[in-house]
């Protein structure tokens, strides 16, 4: 198997894939997929749907087949692959396709496997929510990131752009006295914002902090000139159980104190894009399965990851109201970097990670619905 394993990884890495741009990976990764026993299909916008295995529960596996742009090229160094979606997520995919492929040869395993690879993870989510359109259903997901072969990321922050638009009347820039300057309001208005949210060095950890990040300022016209506009845009991350709508509210109520101080200045705040944080139960049996998994695997106790950032599970999550983690071997740390790269050794342990949640899932999954019926067989 891990002969057949590292090609397949292989394989996907050597197709250039950046965001937009995923039709070859798509169309090579059908026909590998029906070689393996998938009914594979593409959907409207390029996903690629592929099931195996027949039964309950239904497990979703869902990766992404698109990168950021930037080509590396392709080599291979002693147990390291090194290429562009190594661990961003090229293994964590491979490693789940491989995986559903070889537990459902066993004709004991009764379960359904959906193993979705979607594309624009990188730039839009365009694919996942796609799939949500079309009515994805699972009882169980796992979302194929690099969480480390050894840790779940059970949590995610919501995140919460705003853009803040300040405008005032204008005059030469050698008066300044005499003139509101937007865009200093607009950074007036930022440290407001910011001095607004409690520090995150007196919060439970850093994932439980609303945070905010300026990200892009623009403004001004020409070296004599006041501005007269500005334009700031600011990332807030939004912890549970806080939603992206209750942190918008604050920011807004931090803005209209700031208009009623400085009347002379027009103020103007919008979102640009918003997802609500999740975080799953870490006593589901999908945790459960996963961790016991692991310490087989690994022999060391998975540890449990709560993250700063923000993931196509949050959109997911929310939608399918079913039980969802992210896991994938790979080093997140080296996402995106010129030195991406992925242990071999690791990615055989995920696949073996996966394959065997698969099975203890299902295991579970039949045990709770006897638990229920009462005709649980006492061992």
């Amino acid at each position: 198997m891990s002969d057949q394993a590292v090609q397949l990884l292989t394989n996907l890495l050597g197709i250039y894939s950046p965001s937009g741009k995923e039709e070859s990976i798509a169309d090579f990764l059908v026909e590998k997929m029906k070689q393996l026993g998938f009914s594979v299909r593409k959907d409207g916008i390029g996903n690629v749907i592929g099931e195996i295995g027949d039964g309950e529960p239904t497990i979703l596996l869902c990766g992404h087949m698109d990168t950021v742009a930037g080509h590396l090229p392709l080599r291979l160094e002693k147990d390291k692959i090194y290429a562009r979606g190594a661990v961003d997520a090229k293994g964590p995919l491979a490693a789940m396709v491989t995986a559903a492929a070889k537990v459902a040869e066993d004709p004991e395993f009764k379960a359904k496997i959906i193993v979705a690879s979607v594309v624009e993870e990188e730039a839009t989510s365009r694919g996942v929510k796609h799939l949500i359109k079309d009515g994805i259903s699972a009882d169980y997901a796992i979302f194929g990131e690099p969480s480390g072969v050894g840790n779940i990321t059970i949590g995610y922050k919501g995140n919460l752009h705003i853009k803040v638009t300040c405008k005032t009347e204008t005059g030469h820039s050698s008066t300044p006295w005499l003139y509101e300057n937007a865009l200093e309001k607009g950074f007036e208005i930022w440290e407001q914002i910011k001095g607004s949210l409690p520090p995150v060095e007196t919060q439970k950890s850093p994932f439980y902090a609303v945070t905010a990040c300026i990200t892009k300022v623009s403004g001004g016209s020409a070296n004599s000139v006041i501005p007269f506009e500005s334009e700031i845009h600011i990332d807030l991350r939004v912890p549970p159980p806080l939603t992206a709508a209750q942190v918008f509210n604050d920011a807004k109520k931090v803005i209209e104190q700031y208009e009623v101080a400085h009347p002379k200045v027009m103020v103007k705040v919008s979102v640009e894009d918003s997802n609500e944080p999740f975080e799953v139960d870490k006593s589901s049996p999908l945790v459960k399965a996963l961790s016991s998994s692991i310490r087989k695997v690994q022999g060391k106790p998975a540890m449990l990851l709560r993250k700063t950032g923000t993931g196509d599970m949050n959109i997911l999550g929310r939608a399918m109201h079913a039980p969802i983690v992210t896991y994938g071997p790979g080093d997140s740390h080296l996402d995106h970097t010129k030195d991406e790269h992925i242990i071999i050794s690791e990615y055989l342990d995920g696949i073996q990670v996966y394959k065997e949640t698969l099975i203890k899932l299902t295991d579970l999954h039949k045990n709770q619905k006897k638990r229920k019926s009462g005709t649980l067989d006492l061992v």
